[in-house]
C-alpha cells in the first residue's frame, strides 16, 4: 500500500519525508473556486475532499491524501495571497492579532472503500511588525505559497510569536491527525515508512 498526496504543496511533501513517508505526489487540478461557504471548517474540508476524490481514480490500490489550509483573521477567511500587494495589505491587517488557521484532511482507501475527513485547527499569534518588515518578506516571495501569507516552518516563522495547537497543522498537515485517521483505518504508519 501506498500513500498519493493530492496536493503540489513542498511543505507538505517535506513534512512527510521527515517523517519516512515518500508519497506519491499527485497535483489534483481541482477548480477551488467551485466551492462556496463562509464557513472556514467546512471550506477546508470540502476542499481537502474533492482534490483526494479527484485523484483517487488514477490511483485505485492506494491511500489518497488530500488537504487544504485557510486563515482565518476577524472572521476574514485568507487563503493564499494573489500577488505581493494582497499580500502586503494581508499582512497590514494581521500584524499584531490572533488568527486561527484552519487545515481540513481527507484520507481516502479505495480498497476497503472508506474516507476518512477529519479538521485540525491551531491558533497563530502573530508579531506586531513595522511596514518594512512586511514589505521585506512579501519581496521574498515566501507568502505567495502560503494560507493567511507565512510559512511558519519559513521565513514566517521570524513574525510569529506563538502558537497554540498543532504545529505540523500550521504548515499544512497535522501528523497527528494523519496518524489517528490511518489508525482509524487499520493501518500503523510504520507501514508507509520508506525503509
Amino acid at each position: 500500500m501506498e500513500l498519493v498526496l493530492a496536493s503540489a504543496s513542498p511543505a507538505r511533501l517535506r513534512l512527510l519525508r521527515r517523517v519516512g513517508i515518500e508519497p506519491i505526489v499527485q497535483k489534483s487540478g481541482f477548480d477551488e473556486s467551485q466551492v462556496k461557504t463562509r464557513d472556514p471548517k467546512t471550506l477546508v474540508t470540502e476542499l481537502a475532499t474533492a482534490k483526494a476524490q479527484t485523484v483517487a481514480p488514477k490511483f485505485p490500490d492506494h491511500l489518497i491524501l488530500g488537504c487544504d489550509s485557510v486563515m482565518v483573521v476577524a472572521g476574514e477567511i485568507y487563503g493564499k495571497p494573489e500577488n505581493e500587494a494582497n499580500a502586503i495589505a494581508l499582512w497590514q491587517q494581521m500584524r499584531g492579532k490572533q488568527g486561527t488557521l484552519y487545515t481540513g484532511h481527507t484520507l481516502i482507501d479505495s480498497i476497503q472503500n472508506q474516507q476518512r475527513v477529519r479538521c485540525g485547527i491551531t491558533t497563530v499569534y502573530l508579531s506586531s511588525i513595522d511596514d518594512r518588515a512586511i514589505a521585506d518578506y512579501v519581496a521574498t516571495g515566501e507568502p505567495l505559497n502560503c494560507a493567511g501569507g507565512f510559512a511558519l516552518e519559513g521565513r514566517g516563522g521570524l513574525f510569529v510569536e506563538k502558537i497554540e495547537g498543532c504545529h505540523s497543522n500550521v504548515v499544512g498537515l497535522s501528523l497527528p491527525l494523519f496518524r489517528q485517521m490511518l489508525e482509524e483505518l487499520g493501518y500503523k504508519v510504520s507501514d508507509f515508512w520508506k525503509h
